[in-house]
């Protein structure tokens, strides 16, 4: 059975287009509906209880968009929101944290891993409770890093200025023993270059929005959601901006982004 219904996407922002490229990468025959809460964005400094309600309003929004399955691509929203989101909604939901952590686990050599997130993410603590669940005794440290997603969003991802604000926020982290650095935002891949830069090889660098992909797979075959189409459908909803989120959104996306519509949740 193969069935057109297009996946939902949700992040409090532009950020998670990274999630989108790497799914349209993978399943480029799948249709998608993403929707970016720039309107009340960053979700990173919010409390919990907040952003479970506005969680809920784009999961909600998205399953009336006949998605088929929701993809949680915000880690503040990860890290507090899926089981009242598994509640609500009558499709798979899933996070990228569970994702970074598998891949972070396997390119590690041992080392101390570090996640790099936002405040909100942060203080949860959900990065570290699923490398402990995982993998009992492993080594980790936590960074918030509230610079970096308005480094990224004004496009100063390269130069001086980007150069201190990874050194202010991740200094020492070699010297300290890490040999992992988990990007727990979907802002910060855009960091990426500049983080190697600064941070040196000796650091792996890993973004979960591959494994995000890799899990969407396995889902969508073992329950039998895979379409099959030249043409998939691709819509995308701001709450806030949507000519504004168009031209950013390029930047995340990895391509042109066409027509936003204007939602309000």
């Amino acid at each position: 059975m193969r069935t057109p219904a297009p996946i939902g996407v949700f992040d409090s922002g532009v950020g998670g287009l990274t999630v989108l490229r790497a799914i349209h990468a993978r399943l480029p025959q799948e249709g998608t509906v993403y929707v970016g809460d720039s309107a009340r964005m960053p979700y990173g400094a919010k409390g919990a209880d907040t952003v479970i309600r506005y969680a809920l309003a784009a999961g909600q929004f998205l399953a009336g968009q006949g998605a088929k399955v929701l993809v949680v691509a915000c880690s503040t929203a990860s890290s507090v929101a899926l089981p009242a989101l598994r509640d609500a909604l009558k499709i798979p939901v899933l996070g990228v944290i569970d994702a970074g952590v598998t891949r972070a686990l396997a390119v590690s050599r041992g080392g101390t891993i570090c996640i790099a997130a936002t405040e909100g993410t942060t203080r949860s603590g959900a990065y570290v409770r699923a490398l402990e669940h995982q993998r009992p005794g492993v080594k980790v440290v936590a960074r918030a890093c509230p610079l970096f997603a308005p480094l990224v969003e004004e496009g100063s991802v390269e130069g001086h200025l980007a150069d201190v604000v990874v050194k202010h926020h991740l200094g020492g982290l070699e010297a300290a023993g890490v040999d992992t650095l988990v990007l727990g935002c979907t802002h910060y891949p855009l960091l990426t270059q500049t983080l190697r830069s600064v941070l040196g090889g000796g650091i792996q660098i890993v973004d979960g929005a591959e494994g995000v992909a890799d899990e969407l797979v396995s889902i969508l075959d073992s329950r039998g959601l895979r379409a099959a189409t030249d043409a998939p459908r691709r819509s995308y909803f701001s709450t806030d901006a949507p000519e504004k989120f168009q031209v950013m959104g390029s930047r995340f996306l990895g391509a042109a982004v066409p027509q936003v519509d204007l939602v309000e949740l």
